[in-house]
């Protein structure tokens, strides 16, 4: 993998990679050469134990804009500059201009709660130039790329000293919340182990302390011995409808044997990884016919530097749909009391992705 590292007029980072070597390239762009001065915050919710951020400029991001106006197009127009630069590359990493983490965050305000500067990162990661690409269209080769791009940003953000879990996530369609039309995900870089990787980690280290063994590695084991929730692997990785599924069509991606982060998979692991998730994506997409909306989430191990045989990197979907006619809406008891309430079972949805045909190109 190759990379270049530029900054923005606004004084924001930029990181451009490919798996060839980088040709010419225009410089970094930025809508404006003026910094919007982020300046994000946390606050302590007692009842619930967890840091909330707030970053109140974020009402001002671009929302939904024609495709003429939109700041992830590659910029053309230098009296027009949007995010991108006109280049040969592959894959473009920069600071979001609207963070909800910012390491230079300082002075939040004196509260009746507990209060901290939101110290952390928020970065947008492009998948490509093709505006008219999505992730399931993209070569398995790109999204191996993509792997490599998330273990090197995970790598830099431990080097800073203050982050201690990096999530990178897609966010895909309007039904889960993108602003954007272009193909592209997100990092967060937190200052803390956010509540729902915390708690997989807690769950993995008593599964780790008490058997000795992984458990995401035995439950992948468990689910290709028994099949009926499987919906690909390869020799490397698994992709399958968990038993507890919470959503519709969700579906876990892992690799076979153990890995705890995106740096610690080997090249073979990560091409199979990388397999899996073109897979799963084709047959979302082969579900309707319709752009299928999700939300990727990638879990991996915190940044601090230690083993953890206990945890092992995966991805976990989330679409929103429940039937082909009504979106699945967190209900009162899901967002009110945490448990979620399902009315499908996970074997079902299974056999409907088992059923989508796919071709898995390179």
């Amino acid at each position: 993998m190759y990379s270049i590292d530029l900054t923005k007029p606004d004084g924001r980072s930029m990181t451009l990679y490919s798996l060839r070597p980088i040709g010419a390239h225009e410089p970094a762009p930025s809508p404006s050469a003026e910094s919007i001065g982020a300046n994000p915050h946390l606050r302590w919710h007692p009842l619930r134990g967890e840091w909330v951020a707030y970053a109140a400029f974020r009402q001002n991001r671009p929302f939904l804009p024609p495709p003429q106006y939109n700041p992830l197009a590659v910029s053309t127009d230098p009296a027009n500059p949007t995010e991108l630069p006109v280049g040969d590359y592959e894959v473009a990493v920069f600071d979001n201009r609207f963070p909800s983490l910012a390491l230079d965050s300082h002075e939040p305000p004196e509260l009746a709660v507990a209060t901290a500067p939101a110290a952390g990162k928020c970065e947008v990661v492009v998948f490509t130039q093709d505006p008219t690409a999505s992730l399931y269209s993209l070569s398995v080769s790109r999204i191996d790329l993509l792997m490599q791009v998330w273990a090197d940003r995970t790598t830099r953000a431990a080097a800073t000293g203050t982050i201690k879990y990096v999530l990178p996530f897609e966010n895909r369609g309007a039904e889960v919340g993108v602003t954007l039309h272009h193909p592209h995900g997100q990092m967060y870089c937190y200052p803390f182990v956010p509540p729902v990787p915390q708690k997989m980690l807690d769950r993995e280290l008593a599964f780790f302390r008490e058997t000795g063994t992984n458990l995401l590695v035995q439950m992948a084991k468990t689910e290709l011995e028994e099949g009926s929730r499987v919906i690909y692997s390869n020799e490397h990785a698994v992709a399958f409808v968990p038993p507890c599924a919470r959503y519709p069509y969700e579906v876990w991606v892992m690799p076979i044997r153990h890995a705890p982060s995106f740096a610690a998979l080997e090249e073979a692991q990560r091409r199979g990884l990388a397999q899996a998730v073109k897979a799963v994506l084709l047959k979302y997409e082969g579900l309707w016919s319709r752009p299928f909306p999700y939300l990727m989430a990638w879990y991996q191990a915190p940044t601090d530097g230690q083993p953890h045989p206990e945890t092992q990197l995966h991805a976990e979907f989330y679409p929103p749909y429940r039937t082909r006619e009504r979106l699945k809406y967190l209900a009162g008891t899901e967002i009110g009391a945490g448990m979620f309430a399902m009315d499908v079972l996970p074997e079902e949805k299974a056999k409907d992705l088992q059923n989508v045909a796919i071709e898995l190109e390179e």
